[in-house]
């Protein structure tokens, strides 16, 4: 069953549940499906492509608990949390910490890059290893490290023969 089918499925057990924060969060992202089938150029969305919107909008939901909780909005932080519960159950199992560094390792040493100036090449080679399995940020975080490593590594070896 495509994933796609399997929210539309979701959509009318909660609505037969009477779970009414289910229901809003599965139409915003049907919503937002369908938007994206009507701006943009492919009109067959793929499974990856499904993904990036629940992601998308798990990043959203990440961000407005962090706004509310600065605010003081406790009440609007539980009922984020809970969507966010509901849009992560449709992620694929994230890569561990572990997992995850070693793809960049990897990815690091099969695109030759040597410093922060290739990190942006090197995340979306990752989030396309990954499809789906991993956070962006957390990418971008783990990439960070390992590059300025590289570069500061190469840095001194390039002191070193100065001296």
């Amino acid at each position: 069953m495509t994933l796609e089918k399997k929210i539309e499925n979701e959509v009318k057990t909660a609505l037969k549940n009477g779970d009414k924060i289910k229901v809003s969060t599965l139409r915003m992202l049907k919503a937002d499906i369908a938007n994206a089938r009507l701006t943009g150029e492919k009109r067959d969305l793929k499974e990856t492509d499904i993904l990036k919107i629940v992601q998308r909008q798990i990043k959203q939901h990440k961000d407005s608990i962090e706004q509310f909780e600065k605010g003081k909005r406790q009440d609007l932080v539980e009922k984020e949390k809970k969507e966010l519960l509901i849009l992560q159950g449709y992620m694929p199992e994230q890569l561990s910490d572990q997992e995850l560094e070693n793809i960049i390792s990897e990815t690091v040493s099969e695109l030759g890059a040597t410093g922060k100036k290739e990190m942006g090449k090197v995340i979306k080679a990752v989030m396309e290893k990954t499809k789906g399995r991993a956070e962006g940020k957390k990418v971008s975080q783990i990439a960070s490290g390992l590059l300025s490593h590289s570069g500061a590594s190469h840095d001194k070896d390039s002191d070193t023969k100065k001296g």
